[in-house]
């Protein structure tokens, strides 16, 4: 909770620097990235520890072994024998939203946040409550439809093992797993929605993430180029620290879990003032 983590005087002054900047601003948009999900226990997909060390990498023709034979890959994907894909449905399916998840639900909910866009597949912020919310590499419990975009959740659709793949009720198209494999390209209704946000963005808050994949890497610098601001939440430098407005140095949880709590102190002031 709030008094489980020690600030120091120099950190604590940041806090209000960055609560100051979130209340001003007349649109902020968040990014996350793995870091934020660490807190949950999901360990990052590269490094030691990481996911594809562990469980080895999944592979690189994936989408395309999809487009080649869908009934094959649902096949696959309803009885998985890779091991990555095993570890992964595991390690996610345990996971629960951590405080930071929770924080900036709260944030959304009290009218800071104005919608989130994150790196993660791991449905946390969906759990926490986050309603703004813009999955850009795709939801691991989701379904999508690869025609008209339509997402379902798995219990809304009935899987024949021996009618593959399933259909989509809305135009008849195949569905597929909503996370975003290698070489498939990022279903544009959420790109368009990520572009959309970033356009109004006078505040970015980077939570987890050093933002070096794209297209999520020139959103915090388009931010800055329009003169906006950036905030940076991250228990590490990362490339963007030189650049961030204020950049919070200690774990994302703790971090947003303050800095929703100085907003709600301050929000009417702010205001007013």
């Amino acid at each position: 909770m709030v008094d489980d983590f020690v600030l120091s005087p120099t950190l604590d002054a940041e806090i209000n620097e960055a609560t100051k900047l979130l209340l001003l601003a007349s649109q902020v948009v968040a990014l996350t990235g793995a870091g934020l999900s660490v807190e949950s226990g999901i360990p990052p997909f590269r490094g030691p520890g990481g996911l594809w060390t562990k469980y080895g990498e999944p592979p690189m023709d994936g989408y395309q072994r999809f487009l080649a034979d869908p009934a094959q890959a649902w096949r696959e994907r309803l009885n998985p024998t890779a091991t990555w894909a095993k570890g992964l449905h595991e390690t996610l399916g345990q996971a629960k939203p951590n405080i930071g998840h929770d924080a900036m639900a709260a944030l959304e909910k009290i009218g800071v946040l104005t919608a989130t866009i994150t790196q993660n597949v791991d449905d946390l912020h969906r759990q926490a409550g986050s309603q703004s919310l813009l999955e850009i590499h795709g939801n691991h419990a989701m379904l999508r439809c690869m025609e008209c975009q339509q997402r379902y959740e798995p219990d809304e659709i009935e899987i024949d093992p021996k009618a593959l793949p399933p259909l989509c009720t809305s135009c008849g198209g195949i569905l597929k797993g909503d996370t975003v494999q290698f070489g498939e390209p990022i279903p544009p209704d959420v790109l368009r929605g990520c572009y959309s946000a970033v356009e109004g963005c006078d505040c970015m808050l980077v939570v987890g993430t050093s933002a070096t994949v794209y297209p999520a890497a020139e959103f915090p610098l388009e931010v800055l180029r329009r003169g906006g601001c950036l905030i940076e939440v991250n228990p590490y430098e990362s490339e963007l620290t030189p650049v961030a407005t204020v950049s919070l140095r200690g774990p994302g949880g703790a971090i947003l879990e303050r800095l929703l709590h100085h907003a709600r102190a301050r929000q009417p002031y702010e205001a007013t003032g």
